[in-house]
């Protein structure tokens, strides 16, 4: 049986180490006896949970029984995910959800619903406490999509994975054949709500790639030892600042960088690196992505969008909870002028403002390119907070864009372009702001990845 189609306990055996896998409550069956209930057999409550290992940590997981009333959710069923949790708690170490359900148990009425609010209520007990990761295999509808909405990250399969709180058919003028808003593109790509999406296997490799990067609490500490050189030069880094993924890519150790929401708000790159064995959150702007023959196959503005400011924030969140330091890849100028951007910018902007403010992590800034206006300022500014900030030697980083300050300066229209190149020299230049403090370094790209290892490690010690 392919691992796409596995069992429950399958699918668990496809994701941790090899036989590491203990199952806890094998026993556990339905108690409810209503709409002949009683007469139905009910193994292990249609979910199997237990512990094992990802990569030698330890991790607790759990996974859903399609084949055992559809997966759905009883008293019993929650309870053992409840426990789960409980034990996780104590011993601060991930949770894994496989979730492939009905829903909520309807012979169980009021019982079910019930445990399906205890499940919320320690999902929320444990949000930045312990490391949450859900991976819907098949449905995931109703109620039961907040599960995976509560977790940190979220893996959808491409094929059989059903996210919804509405299914399509419910939806005013929707049905399933003209937009599948439960189908994984949909979900991690227009909605934002899965992090990642593939077929089965991808889904296990994703999963032990990001338990192995993360720490598993909030006290561990994601610090390896360094397998790349620290020194390591990043020869023509500068034709990445637009590809700003393919720019963290290259100065990650190993080139390994794990970008999160990647199919969604493309403008905005959130994800993980390594540099010199020490985890890393990355926050980006990105204005095009480069495809195999080095040129740009989709391209962006310059603008901060509210889908990309709330991605940004919900990584500054999770870094500042787990401890993990946050790098910025600054290259903004603005924000997207349309009529549903302005109905939702301010509050998303304000969010990031918030994030930042309250962060406590060690916190880098690299301005590739443009940092102009309350753009920058959002992106993790020195007013913000920001330990320290490098820039590269064609920087752009003012209040306004040169040849627009200049033409509101100034009352002679011949003299624009004269007074656009002083307010470019003088105010809006790399060495304007390091000579103003707002700048800590002007550094050449190809030696951004020491500059920052550098950096991080003393502001880590």
């Amino acid at each position: 049986m392919s691992s796409s189609t596995g069992s429950a306990g399958e699918r668990i055996n496809a994701l941790l180490d090899e036989k590491s896998f203990v199952e806890i409550g094998a026993k556990v069956t339905a108690r409810a006896t209503d709409f002949n209930l009683k007469q139905k057999q009910t193994p292990s409550d249609g979910v199997v949970t237990g512990y094992g290992s990802i990569g030698g940590k330890p991790v607790y997981v759990y996974s859903e029984d399609p084949a055992v009333l559809g997966g759905s959710i009883g008293e019993m069923h929650a309870k053992k995910i409840v426990n789960i949790y409980d034990l996780a708690m104590k011993t601060g170490t991930p949770v894994i959800g496989i979730i492939d359900s009905t829903g909520l148990r309807l012979e169980e009425s009021t019982d079910a619903l019930n445990a399906l609010s205890e499940i919320y209520a320690k999902q929320a007990l444990a949000k930045g406490l312990i490391l949450q990761i859900s991976a819907v295999f098949g449905n995931c509808g109703g109620g039961l999509s907040f599960i995976p909405a509560i977790s940190d990250f979220t893996f959808i399969e491409e094929k059989n994975g059903k996210l919804f709180v509405n299914s399509p058919d419910a939806i005013k003028d929707n049905y399933t054949e003209k937009c599948d808003t439960s189908a994984a593109d949909f979900q991690a790509g227009k909605a934002g709500n899965a992090d990642f999406y593939g077929d089965a296997d991808s889904i296990y490799a994703g999963i032990r790639e990001l338990v192995e990067m993360l720490p598993s609490n909030n006290d561990d500490l994601a610090v390896s030892e360094g397998s790349d050189d620290l020194n390591r030069k990043t020869e023509g880094l500068a034709s990445f600042k637009g590809d700003t993924a393919a720019l963290l890519a290259n100065i990650a150790d190993d080139s390994n960088f794990i970008e999160t929401k990647a199919s969604y708000a493309k403008e905005m790159v959130t994800g993980f690196l390594k540099l010199d064995g020490m985890t890393v959150g990355c926050i980006a702007n990105r204005s095009e992505i480069l495809g195999d023959d080095g040129k740009a196959k989709e391209k962006f503005d310059t603008k901060l969008t509210p889908e990309g400011l709330s991605k940004a924030a919900d990584m500054v969140y999770f870094c500042d909870s787990f401890g993990i330091p946050v790098l910025t890849v600054t290259n903004a100028d603005g924000y997207k002028t349309t009529l549903c951007a302005e109905k939702r910018t301010a509050k998303a902007a304000a969010e990031l403002i918030h994030a930042f403010a309250n962060c406590d992590v060690a916190r880098v800034n690299l301005i590739v390119g443009k940092a102009i206006g309350s753009a920058y300022s959002v992106m993790n500014s020195k007013g913000l907070g920001c330990d320290l900030t490098f820039c590269y030697p064609d920087a752009e980083i003012g209040p306004m864009e040169a040849k627009l300050a200049a033409k509101l300066i100034c009352d002679d229209a011949s003299k624009v372009d004269e007074t656009a190149k002083q307010i470019a020299a003088l105010q809006n230049s790399a060495s304007s702001a390091a000579g103003r403090g707002y700048v800590d370094a002007v550094i050449e790209p190809d030696d951004t990845r020491k500059h920052l290892i550098y950096a991080f490690e003393m502001l880590f010690a």
